[in-house]
């Protein structure tokens, strides 16, 4: 039974190593029509007829109206927008549409795809989809600490019979975490945003591998958990440090995050096509939807109309396996907790 579904996982490694390749080139910023507008709308604070707020100086060279993060209400100030990142967006705007009436193809520009803003919002759709999985994680964390802690048995000392809890609350919490600074990184793309965002998905990642590894071969003694956990713990924290204090390499993060992401659903596969837990369906399921949108994490192709990109719809249907993975954590402590009290009888 577990043969042919193991197959298709080792079928999604093998795609994703052929796609990591030759997925981040941008053409885009190299174009010389490009740069000349740029220079020119730095000057001048026009794009075609459109001008930008903070490319109004004074006879002295200063910004009117004092620097970019005076001109801003104070809720928008963090985002900093600027005469620069004004003039690149409307000249990517510009360049773009006469790319699509000559029949040419988008291109990125500094080594990412053009989105058109909404409200304020630099991807507005992804950061709608990212506070949609905050709000499902939330919701799956809470419903697991109400059934721990409020519907299940309790011991005597008033802790849980679930031996897995306390992976379960931090995986809640670190999951939490890394959805809003999606939002906000999707809201605005500057480097605080991006490293905040890489590291918070990074520290997801090798958490839900501990997490993997423990629950998979049952390691319930604290002396083992650290032995398993500490080379993952030391292995994510050099490579946050890496992102934030040397360089933050895209592309080498994506295939950090991948070769993790992998590495845990091998193992949740293998332990589903073994166990028998009532609940193995779910994590199937799981599973290979877990490879499948991976798949769309890393195939790259432009936004649609600008707003709907790969990453957008990855963001999506993460969405319903949210719900169905806290669905298996839940099944996953009445079941532990149900075989403890049978075997203590």
């Amino acid at each position: 039974m577990a043969r042919s579904p193991l197959h298709l996982i080792l079928l999604f490694v093998w795609l994703l190593v052929l796609l990591m390749d030759g997925v981040y080139a941008s053409d885009g910023d190299a174009d010389p029509i490009y740069k000349t507008c740029v220079e020119r709308c730095e000057k001048t604070g026009c794009v075609g007829g459109k001008c930008s707020q903070h490319c109004k100086f004074s006879s002295d060279g200063k910004p009117e109206g004092g620097p970019w993060y005076l001109q801003e209400p104070l809720y928008l100030q963090w985002k900093q927008w600027d005469c620069r990142s004004d003039c690149r967006y409307h000249c990517m705007l510009a360049r773009e549409e006469e790319r699509e009436k000559l029949g040419g193809k988008p291109v990125k520009y500094h080594g990412k795809w053009l989105f058109r803003r909404a409200y304020g919002f630099q991807e507005p759709v992804s950061v709608a989809l990212s506070a949609l999985n905050l709000a499902f994680q939330f919701h799956g964390w809470v419903s697991f600490f109400i059934l721990i802690y409020y519907k299940l048995p309790l011991t005597p000392s008033k802790k849980t019979y679930y031996e897995y809890t306390g992976l379960w609350n931090i995986y809640g919490i670190l999951s939490m975490n890394s959805w809003f600074w999606s939002a906000v990184f999707h809201s605005r793309d500057v480097e605080l945003t991006e490293k905040l965002h890489c590291s918070s998905a990074v520290a997801l990642l090798g958490f839900s591998l501990i997490l993997a590894i423990q629950r998979a071969f049952s390691v319930r003694n604290e002396a083992s958990r650290v032995m398993v956990s500490t080379p993952v713990i030391a292995f994510v924290t050099t490579h946050i440090l890496y992102l934030n204090c040397y360089n933050l390499d895209y592309g080498l993060n994506i295939k950090v995050c991948v070769a993790m992401g992998v590495a845990q659903l091998l193992i949740w596969a293998v332990w589903a096509g073994v166990t028998h837990h009532p609940s193995w369906s779910k994590l199937w399921v799981a599973v290979v939807g877990g490879g499948l949108v991976m798949l769309l994490e890393i195939y790259d192709f432009p936004p649609y109309h600008g707003f709907v990109d790969s990453h957008a719809l990855w963001h999506a249907t993460t969405i319903p396996l949210t719900y169905l993975w806290w669905s298996f954590a839940k099944d996953d402590a009445e079941f532990r907790t149900s075989s403890f009290l049978k075997k203590a009888k």
